[in-house]
């Protein structure tokens, strides 16, 4: 049996705003009819996060659940526990119409901290990143320069950025070359 390693293994760039990648992360996405019977009772309880207001992730202790779309979720949780939380929703909504799939092996999740990390994002994704515009808590499905990804912001002003693993190379080098000082030319 072999061991599981991040796309990076924790890779960093350190400066005056930091890009890491964040190691293991246990990440399902989950679509659905959020306005099924039960549905958010369910996925509430289970998961043990209030259910997330359109573009918003909420969090308690290691588990947030993400509003990605009107009809689809992601959940993070602690990566040893995603097999089994993945179980457990595809049990209990067993008598609804979802799909639930544990993508923890298939996402890269990476930090961006430091007092410039909303400028590092904003040169390379076409939102406004401004404390204004882009509150704690909210997430935006976005482009990076040329690759799908999604941010959100932290209670701490920091970003977390999630992308597919087969991208994390590229989003990472993305990352830490806007995070240097000055314009960023296209990767």
């Amino acid at each position: 049996m072999s061991n599981a390693v991040s796309a990076l293994n924790g890779k960093v760039a350190a400066g005056d705003v930091t890009v890491a990648e964040m190691g293991l992360q246990g990440m399902i996405s989950l679509r659905g009819s959020f306005d099924a019977e039960d549905f958010v009772a369910t996925i509430t309880h289970l998961v043990g996060v209030d259910f997330p207001d359109v573009r918003q992730i909420v969090s308690n202790g290691e588990r947030s659940v993400a509003w990605m779309s009107p009809d689809e979720l992601l959940i993070l949780c602690p990566y040893d526990q995603a097999v089994s939380l993945t179980a457990q929703i595809a049990e209990a909504l067993a008598e609804q119409h979802f799909l639930v799939a544990n993508v923890s092996d298939a996402r890269a999740l990476f930090s961006v901290t430091g007092p410039f990390a909303a400028e590092v994002l904003a040169k390379v994704a076409p939102v406004d990143f401004s404390a204004s515009a882009f509150a704690v808590g909210e997430v935006r499905r976005t482009r990076l320069a040329q690759v799908a990804g999604a941010v959100w912001k932290e209670q701490d002003g920091s970003l977390r950025v999630v992308c597919f693993r087969s991208v994390a190379h590229y989003t990472f080098d993305l990352l830490a070359t806007s995070a240097k000082a000055g314009p960023v030319g296209v990767l």
